[in-house]
């Protein structure tokens, strides 16, 4: 596991680029020094620059083979790959004409690409190098014949390729830089915004546990009460309410307990797989025990197969969560859809209440916001984390005939379906 997350470190990318551009220059140089010297357009040291090339082409090809090593690329050894660009550029220009040639522009360059990627100080390292292989150059001039063409018009069609080649590398190198730094500042602020979920749902769960634990006893006692109460009364509207009554207290304990199977489940990490629509269907019928009053409409849109699922038990409670909020807005006429693609199911619940402003849809979702002047603001901020660690989304939308459509998705577990 240490191999992958090395491959997307920065620093190494950043040498994956740097060798991509050492690999197009190197070309472009070669071509260069192989079209001068078969047309026999400039007398130069043909074997000295073939050895530098060579030196350079045996660069690109060292560093691809370190790059496919797992060993972790420290800035130190990136800026010395640098260096190295700058002596090898050095050597050419030496044997091309020194500080006459036009390519020397190009020493910007690298230090462009150290300035946008290394911190400050290995920046000035690497200008001080350059600033010191010119100065070099200035004093140390390899002889050359006449050039037999004429050396203003060399000077400038040289002067413009360089600008061309200049141009072209640092922009390619900023615009991926660029795009790579937003990459890593959304993922900086995805997980700081997980972090943040993360501790509020540590301590809702904390008091989550403390309640459930605190629950069992008043709802044994209020169980017993009812009990009597109806063996001591016999009006029957009294004796409905008191049955009422009972089959809830029954429920809130029945989902006392399913919490406990569910933490062992998990703790033994037991794994069911079943059909989206019996989930769906077994979680509708229970969520109708808890709210006998709402009617709906349930469809099966998706054709085929039905896909696999299997469904932790906090994403049956956060479908439950979902429903709760449609039936608040409106409890008639609910419509509750099950559609499926190739690669993920998507729920579908539309009421029919007044809808869902832009402004506040925006809100939804955050801990303790809540558009109910009875709720505590938890219930779709637990959803969608469920849902989120289940590897789907919850999205809430106004529907433009009226109320609000609600959209939960979620990843097809190809697992599941082939077993």
């Amino acid at each position: 596991m240490l191999v992958p997350v090395l491959m997307l470190s920065a620093t190494r990318q950043n040498l994956w680029r740097l060798t991509f551009i050492r690999i197009l220059v190197l070309a472009a140089q070669a071509g260069s020094v192989g079209v001068a010297w078969l047309f026999n357009v400039l007398p130069l040291p043909w074997l000295q620059l073939s050895i530098t090339l060579g030196c350079s082409a045996i660069l690109c090809a060292l560093t691809a083979l370190r790059l496919r090593m797992p060993w972790l690329v420290s800035e130190q050894e990136y800026a010395v790959q640098l260096a190295l660009d700058l002596i090898i550029h050095s050597a050419l220009l030496y044997y091309s004409g020194g500080s006459t040639n036009p390519f020397v522009s190009y020493y910007l360059v690298p230090l462009a690409i150290a300035a946008v990627t290394l911190p400050w100080r290995y920046s000035l390292i690497l200008s001080g190098i350059a600033l010191a292989l010119y100065t070099w150059l200035l004093a140390q001039v390899y002889p050359l014949e006449n050039y037999p063409i004429s050396r203003e018009n060399m000077q400038v069609y040289g002067m413009w390729l360089s600008f061309v080649l200049a141009a072209g590398v640092i922009t390619f190198f900023a615009a991926r830089m660029a795009e790579e730094l937003r990459r890593q500042e959304q993922l900086r602020a995805e997980r700081r915004e997980e972090g943040l979920r993360d501790e509020q749902l540590l301590a809702v769960a904390t008091q989550a546990a403390g309640a459930a634990h605190e629950l069992g006893t008043p709802l044994a006692t209020m169980s017993v009460l009812l009990k009597e109460m109806r063996q001591d009364h016999s009006d029957p509207g009294l004796q409905e309410d008191l049955a009422v009554l009972q089959e809830q207290v029954g429920q809130c304990k029945h989902t006392l307990q399913h919490l406990v199977r569910a933490a062992e489940a998990n703790r033994r990490m037991a794994v069911e797989y079943q059909t989206a629509s019996r989930w769906l269907d077994e979680s509708l019928n229970r969520w109708h025990l808890m709210r006998p009053e709402v009617s709906y409409r349930f469809q099966q849109l998706g054709q085929g197969s039905v896909p696999m699922l299997a469904p932790p038990p906090d994403l049956t409670q956060a479908l439950l969560n979902l429903l709760n909020n449609a039936a608040d807005a409106c409890a008639e006429n609910l419509q509750v859809a099950l559609d499926w693609d190739h690669s993920e199911i998507v729920i579908s619940i539309r009421d029919h209440g007044s809808g869902v402003p832009s402004a506040v849809a925006e809100q939804i979702g955050k801990p303790f916001f809540t558009t109910k002047g009875k709720g505590f603001g938890l219930g779709l901020f637990l959803s969608k984390a469920s849902v989120t660690r289940a590897g789907g989304s919850v999205r809430l939308y106004r529907h433009e005939q009226g109320g609000t459509l609600t959209e939960l998705r979620l990843p097809r577990d190809k697992r599941g379906e082939q077993a």
